[in-house]
């Protein structure tokens, strides 16, 4: 088990980066529009500790809520303050607004290039066993991490999902396997048992890899990127068409995001435990990068959220200022201020009763 400070570590770091890149993203190009920053913090905003130093008029600091980061543009609300964020020219509010999302997601494209790079390009058409779960069913028939899977009961298997398909067809019922191993044709007998929460046969399905082109990398960032951020804003469609349950699409808070983390860090840490405990010449699984997957994920989610149109967010704020590009009018700013206000109170307490409901009825993370 992974020691639940090391679990804090790596969410605390991993969550104020995400939310610190935000900011960045916001307070470069509020510098680039010739906006005046008075504050960059470090932390949420709460009471100062500290002044780190200041840079052509910005004040950087450190706050006692240690989580992410904020600016605090010039006359941020205000369109009476010149040269202030809402006095600003209606198209440089828009790249301030959309900077910091965008950030978000091409951090999420930098992550997920990077595990392209380091795990490869699946090559489909045959399934491989990247990993055992200890005492399972696949274990105790001396099933190994490496081994091809050719066919499950005499039915030739190609494909990830075709594998998974024959073994719950196969429930409580000893199923033969037939694998390569290193060259060599082995024949095992397993039986994947239903009341197993953790897989019925306790492995892990990948495919082979080979080494990825610099193109792949490149464009494979990009792709996952936009697939995760697509599938984000599928959610509810999918939930009004009953294609996914409730129960699969809750949200969850800081609490189950740090659960996340600590599965992922577990499995990350015992993968390269099987590497390295692996003997000299045996097929042993890949490590896996969960927790770099997690981040890629969470960055995702942190530029779409705040694209969505609802007040307080960036999204919101965009919303209130296409009029005033489409029209020629702007929405009175102390009705923009009001309705932003009362959101920011609402999400307040929607992320308090999430983070309840988290510790109430903590999240199931299946890993095989």
């Amino acid at each position: 088990m992974v020691p639940t400070f090391v679990t804090f570590i790596v969410f605390f770091f991993a969550l104020s980066f995400m939310i610190f890149i935000h900011e960045l993203g916001h307070f470069i190009a509020a510098r680039w529009a010739g906006i005046e920053v008075e504050e960059f913090g470090f932390g949420l905003p709460s009471k100062k500790l500290v002044t780190l130093f200041t840079w052509q008029g910005t004040e950087f600091t450190i706050h006692a809520l240690p989580l992410g980061g904020f600016i605090r543009p010039k006359g941020e609300n205000d369109p009476n303050i010149p040269g202030g964020l809402a006095s600003a020219n209606p198209w440089k509010r828009l790249v301030v607004l959309f900077a910091g999302p965008l950030m978000n997601l091409l951090t999420a494209v930098i992550v997920f290039s990077m595990l392209i790079a380091f795990e490869g390009v699946p090559v489909p058409g045959s399934v491989k066993i990247n990993a055992v779960v200890a005492n399972s069913p696949a274990q105790q028939a001396k099933i190994q991490a490496g081994d091809i899977l050719l066919s499950i009961n005499g039915k030739s298997v190609t494909e990830i999902q075709s594998a998974i398909d024959i073994i719950k067809a196969n429930l409580d019922k000893p199923v033969e396997l037939l694998f390569d191993r290193n060259g060599e044709k082995v024949t095992l007998t397993a039986t994947p048992l239903s009341n197993r929460t953790n897989g019925a046969l306790g492995v892990e399905l990948t495919y082979p890899t080979r080494p990825s082109t610099f193109y792949e990398v490149a464009t494979g960032g990009v792709m996952i990127t936009g697939v995760q951020a697509g599938t984000l804003l599928y959610i509810p469609v999918a939930l009004i068409q009953g294609v996914i349950a409730p129960k699969d699409a809750r949200v969850v808070g800081f609490k189950g995001i740090f659960d996340m983390f600590d599965v992922s860090i577990e499995e990350d840490i015992s993968s390269r435990q099987q590497v390295a405990s692996a003997p000299s010449g045996a097929p042993a699984p890949s490590p896996t990068n969960m927790t770099l997957s997690l981040i890629g994920l969470l960055s995702v989610s942190l530029g779409v959220m705040n694209l969505l149109p609802i007040p307080a967010l960036d999204g919101g704020r965009i919303l209130f200022t296409l009029p005033e590009i489409l029209f020629k009018r702007r929405i009175p700013p102390e009705r923009e201020n009001m309705v932003n206000g009362i959101a920011m109170l609402l999400l307040i307490g929607l992320l308090i009763f999430v983070n309840i409901m988290d510790i109430i009825n903590p999240i199931q993370i299946p890993i095989r």
